[in-house]
C-alpha cells in the first residue's frame, strides 16, 4: 500500500506538470480526420495507393489471415524460461516478507523504478516506436530506451515486432499471446513455450525499416544485455545501498526483482485481462475491453477496447490524465519542446464509431 501510494503520487505530479503545460502545446495534436481514419483502419490512401506510414500500416488488422488447416503444431515448453520464471516470481515473493524491514526511500525507489520501466513501455516501445502516434527528439528517445531497458521485456525492436504482429493478427494463432489460448498463455504461458510458426511467419514478413533507421533502438539492440543487467538489475540495488545504506539484501529482493516482477505482470495483464474482459464501448466485435484497473497498473495501457479500435491515438484512451499518466507525460514532453505532432481521433468519429460498434456500455467523453 505504501508503494502504491507513493507511485500515485509521482503519476499526480506528472499530471500537473502537464496540466500546466496543456494549453500552450494544443497546437501539437493532430486530430486524426474521418478519411484519415480510415485510411488507418484499411490499409489504403482514399486513391487506393498503400499508406506512407509503414507502422499505422501494420497494425491494421489483416482479415485475410486464415489459419491452416490439418493438425496443430505441438506446444513446445522452453523449460529454461519456467525455470527463470518461477525462480523469478519466488524472488520477489521473498522480497515481501522484507518490505517491513525496508527503509522508506527504498520503497520510494522500488516505486520510482517500477514508474520509470513501465513508462519505457508505454511511452516509448508502445506509442511511439510501434505505433509511431507522436514524434521524439533524440534525447528523449534515448531517455525512453533507456527507461525501457529498466522493465526487461526484450530489447525495443523485439518488443516493437512483436506487438505489430499482435495487431495485425489479434486473437489467432499469428498472435504471439492469443488471448483464445486462455488468460494462462496471454498472460505469460506464451513466455515459456515455443512461438507458434505462424508468430514467426509473420513476423518476418513486417517492414521494419522504420526500426532500423532509427539509431537509438539499433544501438539498444546491439548492447540490449548490458543494459538489461545495468539498468534493471545492478542500479535498483545498488543506489540504496550506496547512498542511504539499505542492505544488500533488501535493496536486491525488493528494489530489483519485487519490483520488476510486479512491473511485469501489470504489462502481461494488458495482454490478458484487458483482452478478455466484457466492456466493449467502441467496439464489440473485438476481444480487446476497457480495465481502468489494469490502466491504474501498466500506467494508462487498460483501455483496450478504445486502443484496438484507435491504435494511432497517442492517448490510447479518450481519458487525458485520469488512471493515463503516460498521457500526461508526453503532453509534458510536448511542453518542453522534446515531443510533437501527437495523434488524436476526433471526438466525431469516436461518438460515430461507438453507435456504429459499440456495446452502448458507456457515454463518450
Amino acid at each position: 500500500m505504501v508503494v502504491c501510494g507513493m507511485l500515485w503520487r509521482a503519476r499526480v505530479s506528472c499530471s500537473f506538470g502537464a496540466f500546466l503545460c496543456r494549453e500552450k502545446r494544443l497546437d501539437n495534436i493532430r486530430i486524426m480526420t474521418e478519411t484519415e481514419t480510415l485510411t488507418c483502419h484499411t490499409g489504403k490512401q482514399p486513391n487506393g495507393d498503400a499508406p506512407t506510414n509503414t507502422s499505422e500500416e501494420q497494425c491494421v488488422f489483416d482479415h485475410t489471415y486464415k489459419a491452416k488447416t490439418g493438425a496443430r503444431p505441438p506446444v513446445v515448453v522452453v523449460w529454461r524460461n519456467v525455470i527463470l520464471m518461477s525462480l523469478l516470481h519466488l524472488s520477489a515473493l521473498y522480497g515481501l516478507t522484507l518490505i517491513p524491514s525496508a527503509s522508506p526511500l527504498t520503497l520510494v525507489w522500488a516505486a520510482a523504478c517500477y514508474f520509470i520501466g513501465n513508462l519505457g513501455v508505454t511511452a516509448g516501445a508502445h506509442r511511439l516506436w510501434s505505433h509511431r502516434s507522436y514524434k521524439a527528439s533524440f534525447s528523449l528517445r534515448v531517455f525512453l530506451m533507456l527507461c525501457q531497458s529498466v522493465a526487461f521485456q526484450n530489447d525495443i525492436y523485439e518488443w516493437v515486432r512483436d506487438h505489430r504482429v499482435h495487431h495485425k493478427y489479434s486473437e489467432t494463432d499469428a498472435d504471439p499471446h492469443n488471448a483464445k489460448r486462455g488468460f494462462f498463455f496471454s498472460h505469460v504461458g506464451w513466455l515459456l513455450t515455443r512461438k507458434h510458426p505462424d508468430v514467426i511467419e509473420r513476423g518476418k514478413k513486417l517492414d521494419l525499416l522504420d526500426l532500423k533507421a532509427d539509431e537509438v533502438v539499433m544501438f539498444q539492440k546491439r548492447y540490449y544485455k548490458l543494459f538489461a543487467l545495468t539498468l534493471c538489475f545492478i542500479t535498483p540495488t545498488v543506489v540504496p545501498w550506496y547512498f542511504w545504506g539499505e542492505s544488500l539484501k533488501v535493496a536486491y529482493f525488493v528494489s530489483a526483482l519485487l519490483r520488476l516482477v510486479l512491473s511485469l505482470n501489470s504489462t502481461w495483464l494488458v495482454n490478458s485481462a484487458a483482452h478478455l474482459g466484457d466492456k466493449k464501448p467502441y467496439d464489440r466485435n473485438i476481444n480487446p475491453s476497457e480495465s481502468p484497473l489494469v490502466a491504474f497498473a501498466a500506467v494508462g495501457e487498460g483501455f483496450h477496447n478504445y486502443h484496438h479500435t484507435f491504435p494511432y491515438d497517442y492517448s490510447t484512451s479518450e481519458l487525458d490524465y485520469w488512471l493515463n499518466p503516460t498521457t500526461a507525460f508526453i503532453d509534458l514532453m510536448c511542453c518542453l519542446g522534446l515531443a510533437k505532432d501527437r495523434k488524436r481521433v476526433s471526438k466525431e468519429t469516436i461518438v460515430a464509431r461507438m453507435k456504429r460498434t459499440g456495446d452502448s456500455s458507456h457515454k463518450s467523453g
